[in-house]
């Protein structure tokens, strides 16, 4: 499982609207990843991604995470990829 250090994770927040993120749970994680094996997970900006993620940060309103890969954040809207439900 991912970890972020406490202190930078009461930092962060989503680049587009600044609500604050929280570390995504290992089912959230899974769920994305069979999404991208199935090639049905899109970016925010609507690309299809390629890549499983190691973990991710969702915003706090349950519609965007923010992929973790070799352990760094990817804070880039573009790079947000959408959740269902």
């Amino acid at each position: 499982m991912t970890t972020i250090d406490p202190e930078l994770l009461a930092i962060l927040v989503c680049p587009e609207t600044h609500q604050s993120l929280a570390l995504a749970a290992e089912a959230e994680v899974a769920r994305v990843n069979e999404r991208i094996a199935s090639g049905a997970q899109r970016t925010v900006a609507g690309a299809e991604v390629l890549e499983p993620v190691d973990g991710g940060l969702v915003r706090e309103d349950g519609r965007v995470l923010y992929p973790i890969r070799q352990g760094i954040p990817v804070l880039l809207v573009e790079e947000g990829l959408v959740l269902e439900g």
